[in-house]
């Protein structure tokens, strides 16, 4: 449908609005604003230059649209009008042009949740299936006040996550930046030095000055070689089999595997326990939920354990036998099974691995930064010492004559 640019007083307050909608024709755009109590004063056609039709909608937009949405519904505030204000409010072009859209199929007399399935990139599957569950019940504002809290809480597991790895990654990219500056460009100083010199060099040196030698020499072949490894891992972790490896590998790096074993399960727990609080089917929930597990391992293991849900198991039991998940975690899911809690008991895991996760990745920091310290820390002085070491050797010559 084709965008329109409109202005219009409302009837009761006088207030002037502006916006951007998608319409039949500007006939059809007016017919609305009238039963929205706007007098339309002008409507023109808007061409394609203004907003973009492909894009992305970062998980903070997401979730406070979401949070925003169900505010007004619980308001009492019609769909369709609702819909609109949020669009207007949009600086996101993509999100406003995808809300314009829904709010257009929806007049068109589609449900919410269909018109939301047209747009993937904004809504995924599990979103969508939400708000389908909430239009089915009546309660649509209560299933958006639950997705605004799941996707401000998988915001801040996701920041978490970053913050587990980014600090690290960071921190190793410049020291290795150093080190090879130091290498490449301050050793052959030293090399020149010592052989207008003539003096004999200690063993250390000798190999810290082959070493810069050859990393002079070779350094532009070791960069092109790292971008293709880099560019190889990437393209192989798009296939399955890499996914599992990979992902596999991570879960058991040490110290880092076990803080994203706590955030994985967190989600994991928030996912399925907001799914079967808002009346999904547990069959459909498993199914969204190792999708959205984030980890191609934990991933087989949950539609491993939908296939034997479907056979007639209890969740435990594939849980259990799967050997990722700890104890607690399988005794919290047997006892919600067994009291017709399991909803309620997802959640407060939920609430506990989150808890866990700040703290694991805050003692992952705290305890990552010496170590990266002392490892950098000795590299360089090593360097440096060796370096250093012909100096003092021909001081002391110098001394002894």
């Amino acid at each position: 449908m084709p965008n329109f640019q409109f202005k219009g007083r409302r009837y009761d307050t006088g207030q002037v609005i502006e916006g951007v909608r998608s319409a039949q024709s500007s006939q059809s755009l007016a017919a609305a604003l009238r039963t929205e109590k706007v007098m339309p004063i002008s409507i023109s056609e808007k061409k394609t230059a203004g907003k973009s039709r492909s894009g992305s909608v970062p998980a903070t937009e997401l979730a406070i649209f979401t949070k925003q949405f169900s505010v007004m519904l619980e308001a009492g505030l019609p769909l369709v009008q609702a819909m609109a204000i949020l669009a207007d409010q949009q600086e996101n072009a993509f999100f406003a042009s995808s809300l314009d859209e829904i709010r257009g199929d929806v007049e068109a007399g589609s449900t919410l949740a269909e018109s939301m399935r047209k747009h993937p990139k904004v809504f995924d599957t599990l979103y969508v299936n939400m708000i389908e569950a909430g239009e089915a019940g009546g309660i649509l504002d209560v299933i958006l006040q639950r997705l605004s809290v799941f996707v401000e809480q998988l915001v801040k597991l996701k920041r978490s996550l970053v913050s587990a790895s980014v600090y690290p990654g960071i921190v190793i990219t410049v020291a290795v930046g150093i080190i090879v500056c130091i290498m490449v460009f301050v050793i052959p100083t030293f090399a020149e030095m010592f052989a207008n010199m003539g003096a004999t060099l200690p063993l250390p040196t000798r190999m810290v000055m082959g070493l810069s030698d050859i990393m002079a020499a070779y350094i532009i072949y070791v960069i092109i070689a790292l971008a293709l490894l880099v560019t190889a891992v990437q393209r192989y972790y798009m296939t399955d089999s890499g996914r599992l490896m990979i992902d596999g590998i991570i879960l058991k790096i040490p110290i880092f595997g076990a803080v994203i074993k706590k955030i994985i399960i967190a989600r994991f727990s928030q996912t399925l326990g907001t799914l079967l609080s808002s009346g999904i089917a547990i069959l459909d929930a498993m199914d969204i939920t190792a999708r959205t597990a984030g980890n191609k391992v934990v991933e087989n293991v949950l539609l491993e354990a939908r296939r034997m849900v479907q056979e007639g198991k209890t969740l435990a039991e594939p849980i259990k036998k799967a050997g990722i998940f700890p104890p607690m975690v399988v005794q919290m899911i047997s006892v919600g099974e067994q009291t017709g809690e399991l909803d309620q008991m997802l959640q407060k895991m939920a609430d506990f691995y989150e808890e866990e996760a700040d703290t694991a990745i805050a003692d992952f920091l705290t305890l990552i930064e010496p170590v990266m310290i002392v490892f950098l820390g000795g590299i360089i002085g090593g360097i440096v010492i060796s370096m250093y070491l012909p100096i003092f050797s021909l001081i002391g010559n110098l001394a002894g004559g």
